[in-house]
């Protein structure tokens, strides 16, 4: 590719610097991608205390002043590389802002200054481009975090380094909106006449996220599935007849996997390796993953796996009281997660009754996920909702089948183990669609069902661990998107 795309990638969160979920990892793996495919693409996020500058290598490169509101302050600029990767990386750092334990606030609760922070993150991204000189074509914005970005490109004077700068904004949960009350709209440097419901109001507050649906030039979210989801009321949010209204400048794009984190067949968090070919080490992991969680060790009871955040959106009140009849039918259940304070105590004292049985463990531990995806023999998503889902695609990589609720992401990837899907060779999970406890246990039913069938188990397992999505098509599909902007090809976003 000779014409360089120049896009920046604008994120509150990206791995390996700082995550709380699925973003991070998004933002990590895409612009990596990008590289690799030729696109001059940089990365900037905010300057948090939990980043150690030192390890990454991160210098300070300059400071400006940015407004907030009436007043002025100070931001200070980091730069370093995304690891393993030529992309730059930059932090917007201010002390007040982001030297702080938690990204988006502590102890369940948001920071309540979370408008002035993001704030000051935003208008520290465009003096950040100014001071770098570096003209990018696509500002590529993700989350409400970044909603104010396109919106002061498209109604605040542009200089020379911004006056072609398009925007893309992605959508990864719609569900985080950036609500804030009205009366702090000044922060923004925003006037009234964009505080209507054409513009940046929501029931009377300030919506971040709702800036980025309205004035991006495109609009992306991360499955084609959630992208006709959320133009409805009941995934909508509120905000479905802004997306309607949008339907046009509205692609969905699925997320990929980093295989270079997610692959059995070079995973150093694993006891084993394995392959499509050889899954002895498969049978390894397993053993190893029962006896550290205190299960019993039994290559043929069917072990079930689930990572998740402990919230009802991801199917949480459908596990609740299927549980232990899962459990009784033969099975046995590996949960890593944090969330809910009630869903702690119920699965813990679950985990109580059950041992042998079941495996709680509260909290986060990455290697842990790992051996999880590769010991167990299924992985349990029944999410209420699912924007992209990257667990059901680890699973499939990993041999491990997924059962999952027909909604978003997961519709898109897993397809049914029904007998015509197993004729074609295209099956390679269990799903579900009513959102009832019913459902869901008919669904682990003829996972069991068919886990006493090896031969048909194995090949629901090669179809699984044999597809490619990798981040390579989805970036393809991102460069699409944004020769898209650049080319004008959309309708463009309302002015108010």
């Amino acid at each position: 590719m000779t014409d360089l795309l120049r896009v920046f990638v604008c994120t509150s969160e990206a791995v390996p610097f700082a995550k709380t979920g699925g973003l991070a990892d998004v933002c990590g793996a895409l612009p990596r991608a990008l590289a690799q495919m030729g696109c001059d693409v940089r990365l900037v996020l905010p300057g948090y205390r939990t980043i150690d500058r030192g390890k990454f290598g991160f210098r300070s490169i300059g400071q400006a002043e940015v407004p907030l509101g009436a007043d002025r302050v100070t931001v200070q600029f980091y730069e370093s590389r995304l690891p393993d990767s030529p992309v730059p990386a930059y932090l917007i750092a201010n002390d007040h802002s982001f030297d702080r334990q938690g990204l988006y606030g502590e102890g369940g609760r948001d920071y309540p200054d979370n408008l002035e922070r993001f704030t000051i993150f935003g208008r520290g991204t465009l003096a950040l481009l100014r001071h770098l000189d570096w003209a990018p074509q696509v500002v590529h914005c993700q989350d409400w975090q970044t909603g104010l970005l396109p919106v002061w490109l498209r109604v605040e004077p542009r200089d020379r380094v911004l006056a072609e700068a398009g925007t893309l904004f992605t959508v990864h949960n719609l569900a985080y909106q950036g609500l804030f009350p009205a009366d702090r709209l000044p922060l923004t440097g925003l006037g009234a006449e964009l505080f209507t419901p054409r513009g940046i109001e929501f029931y009377g507050k300030i919506n971040f996220l709702k800036g980025g649906l309205v004035y991006a030039d495109l609009l992306s979210t991360v499955s084609e599935q959630y992208a006709r989801e959320i133009q409805t009321a009941e995934f909508g949010c509120g905000l479905e007849g802004v997306l309607r209204e949008r339907a046009d400048a509205l692609v969905g794009i699925l997320n990929g996997v980093d295989y270079g984190a997610w692959d059995p067949s070079n995973d150093p968090l694993i006891p084993a390796r394995y392959t499509p070919d050889d899954l002895a080490g498969k049978v390894v992991c397993k053993e190893q993953l029962q006896r550290s969680l205190g299960l019993t060790v039994a290559p043929r009871i069917p072990l079930i796996g689930m990572i998740t955040r402990l919230a009802d959106q991801k199917g949480l009140d459908l596990v609740a009281p299927t549980i232990e009849t899962i459990l009784g039918r033969g099975a046995q259940f590996a949960l890593l997660g944090s969330g809910d304070p009630a869903y702690h105590t119920l699965f813990r004292e679950m985990g109580a009754r059950q041992k042998g049985r079941a495996s709680v463990t509260l909290g986060f531990d990455d290697a842990l996920a790992h051996r999880i995806e590769a010991g167990a023999d299924m992985f349990l998503m029944p999410s209420r909702y699912e924007p992209s889902g990257l667990n059901q695609l680890y699973s499939l990589r990993y041999g491990t089948i997924p059962i999952v609720r027909r909604t978003g992401g997961l519709a898109d990837t897993i397809v049914d183990a029904a007998p015509d899907a197993l004729d074609r060779g295209a099956a390679n999970g269990f799903v579900f669609e009513p959102y009832t406890p019913e459902a869901l246990l008919g669904a682990v039913t003829r996972a069991l069902t068919a886990f006493q069938q090896p031969a048909a188990w194995r090949r629901l397992q090669s179809n699984g661990m044999r597809q490619d999505f990798s981040w390579k098509r989805s970036a393809a599909r991102y460069i699409d998107a944004y020769r898209r902007v650049i080319g004008g090809r959309s309708q463009g976003a309302r002015r108010v």
